[in-house]
């Protein structure tokens, strides 16, 4: 899963808030270059759902989309990197990138990974499954995860956080399910396709704690947009 580290204090929680809108911002305006009617563009219709759960306010949500759909006069030119390599301990690594200075994202990825093991394309990708992550919450006391999977097409699903569950689809299906699992009880929070381990390292004690640090100083970069990681429990 997309590995996630919860803020401390007043301080750390509003500066972790603010990149994650710097996140959902790129991600809008990526996926509304192809069009900024969320009924005809899956990618743009799930990333306004990220953003409506992170809060972000109507105008910001549709300044993104205008500037990415090239409704303003503004020039947006962000590009997609992905790295692959291992963390201290052997633990596999998955960093998406959206950046706009990809010499900047290169030296700055080089540079985090010294403390692990930076890696070519592929070297860790097949130990994972790219498939479609929705978070969704129960609507009613007796709704049923695992029925409701089977119903919407799920492939599988997991407990997530505050009695949520993620669904586990195929990479494309994800739109469909999304769609489908208000029928059987669950409102969507949020959606989108990632990686997920298929044989997740379990550590514990101190090297635990150093995977944690190497992965938190990956995620605190500002281009890195998602960060998937092979440990059980993240």
């Amino acid at each position: 899963m997309g590995a996630q580290w919860k803020a401390k204090g007043r301080e750390a929680a509003a500066s972790a808030k603010g990149k994650i809108f710097t996140k959902l911002t790129k991600e809008i305006m990526i996926a509304a270059r192809s069009g900024a009617d969320p009924t005809l563009n899956p990618r743009l219709r799930l990333a306004i759902v990220q953003a409506k759960k992170a809060s972000m306010t109507r105008e910001t949500l549709e300044r993104a989309i205008k500037k990415g759909a090239g409704l303003t006069n503004e020039v947006v030119n962000y590009e997609k990197l992905t790295y692959e390599g291992f963390a201290p301990h052997q633990v596999p690594v998955i960093v998406e990138c959206l950046t706009d200075n990809v010499n900047r994202t290169i030296s700055n990825i080089r540079g985090l990974f010294r403390k692990g093991q930076l890696g070519t394309s592929g070297s860790v990708s097949w130990d994972f499954e790219h498939v479609g992550m929705i978070e969704a919450s129960p609507t009613t006391i007796d709704a049923d995860a695992e029925m409701a999977a089977i119903e919407a097409g799920a492939q599988d699903f997991e407990a997530g956080d505050e009695g949520s569950t993620i669904f586990i689809t195929d990479a494309t299906d994800v739109d469909v399910v999304c769609k489908a699992l208000p029928e059987f009880g669950f409102t969507v929070e949020s959606a989108k396709i990632g990686y997920r381990a298929k044989n997740p390292v379990t550590l514990s004690g101190e090297a635990l704690e150093e995977v944690e640090n190497f992965l938190a100083a990956i995620d605190d970069d500002d281009d890195v947009h998602e960060v998937y990681v092979g440990l059980a429990g993240e």
